[in-house]
């Protein structure tokens, strides 16, 4: 009983954690991208600790509430379609065995959820597609490329980070 009492009450705190992050959007404009971005990266210490089910909780609860509390709605968007969830698909995917397979489905789920926060975004805010053209040159690919070199150093830095919390911050949080 003790040890689920603790499960609940570590995701809880994460969640709540993401979730003032994510309420931050509303308050700091930089933070559409950042804070969704920072958000879904604490969710991997719930993976870390409990497995992708409680962290998928946890990604829901953020999630939902989120979409009541939070006042930057394309960055809640965000954070459903990608940044909350990838650190929890990024565990499942670097336990296939092929670092080709890995790649290529990190990229496709990469370009899928940004293509489908692009529709969704704009028919929810009702932009007109036309608007994103510049001298005949359609924004949102030219984007995407540049966002698909991003989510390389983005992929990396959640590596980096995802060490860093086994190797320093784990041992000290649960030395108990």
């Amino acid at each position: 009983m003790k040890k689920d009492s603790f499960r609940v009450a570590f995701c809880g705190l994460v969640s709540a954690l993401s979730l003032v992050l994510m309420l931050f959007t509303s308050v700091i404009p930089v933070g559409t991208y950042a804070f969704p971005c920072i958000a879904g990266i604490l969710l991997v210490s719930v993976v870390i600790e409990f497995g992708w089910k409680w962290a998928l909780a946890a990604y829901g609860v953020v999630s939902l509430l989120s979409l009541f509390l939070a006042g930057d709605k394309e960055a809640v968007v965000y954070f459903i379609a990608f940044f909350g969830f990838y650190p929890i698909a990024k565990s499942g995917i670097e336990r296939i065995k092929s670092v080709a397979v890995q790649y290529l489905l990190k990229y496709l789920i990469f370009t899928v959820c940004v293509i489908a926060a692009f529709y969704v975004t704009t028919s929810v805010l009702m932009i007109p597609t036309e608007e994103f053209e510049i001298f005949g040159v359609y924004l949102p690919w030219v984007f995407l490329l540049a966002g698909e070199l991003v989510f390389w150093f983005y992929d990396r830095c959640v590596t980096i980070l995802v060490a860093r919390y086994i190797i320093s911050v784990r041992s000290k949080l649960f030395h108990f």
